[in-house]
C-alpha cells in the first residue's frame, strides 16, 4: 500500500508537528505554508499579515496503520476549531484552524468529522475550521522543522478537544 499524505492548519505548526510525529502510521512530516495568495513565502512573509497562508503541517502516513480519520482525531484535539484566526495566545491569519483536503475523499470525510463534532455541542460557540482544497504548500525554513523535538521543549498547548486516543500515540 502506497503512502499518503495529509494537510492540516492548527496555530502555531511547532506544536502540531510534535503531536503527529508521535502517531502511529506516521512516517513523516514537514510544517510550512498554505492557502495563501504569494510564491514561495517566507515566515516573515507570512507573519506581515499579507500573504494569506496559515501555519500547516504535511503528513505523510501509512493508512494501513493510521487512518485519515484517526489523524482527524488528532486535529480535533490538539486545538481549538472554535476561535476564528486564533489558537492560545498568538492571533493571525496563519493561526487558523483549517484541513485542507487532497481528494474527494478526505473532503468528505473532513466535513463529516465537523459536522459531527459541532453536533456534538461540546463548545459554547460554532467550529469554525475551514475544509478547503489544498493549494501549494511551501515547506517552512529548516529551523522550525521538528522545532520541539530539536530543542527539547514542549510548546504544544492542548485543549484536550476531540475524542483523541492514547493508543494511537507512540
Amino acid at each position: 500500500m502506497e503512502f499518503q499524505k495529509a494537510i492540516f492548519a492548527a496555530g502555531c505548526f511547532w506544536g502540531v508537528e510534535e503531536r503527529f510525529r508521535k502517531v502511529k502510521g506516521v512516517i513523516s512530516t514537514r510544517v510550512g505554508y498554505t492557502g495563501g495568495n504569494f510564491t514561495e513565502p517566507t515566515y516573515r512573509d507570512v507573519c506581515s499579515h499579507k500573504t494569506g497562508h496559515a501555519e500547516a503541517i504535511e503528513v505523510t502516513y501509512d493508512p494501513s496503520k493510521a487512518s485519515y480519520d484517526d489523524l482527524l482525531n488528532v486535529f480535533w484535539s490538539i486545538h481549538n476549531p472554535t476561535t476564528l484566526n486564533r489558537q492560545g495566545p498568538d492571533e493571525g491569519t496563519q493561526y487558523r484552524s483549517a484541513i485542507f483536503y487532497l481528494n474527494s475523499e478526505q473532503r468528505e470525510k473532513a466535513l463529516s468529522s465537523k459536522a459531527k463534532l459541532d453536533a456534538t455541542k461540546r463548545f459554547n460557540k460554532p467550529v469554525v475550521t475551514q475544509v478547503i482544497s489544498a493549494s501549494d504548500f511551501w515547506e517552512a525554513e529548516e529551523y522550525h522543522q521538528q522545532y520541539e523535538k530539536k530543542r527539547k521543549k514542549n510548546l504544544q498547548i492542548n485543549f484536550n478537544f476531540g475524542n483523541y486516543k492514547k493508543k494511537e500515540v507512540n
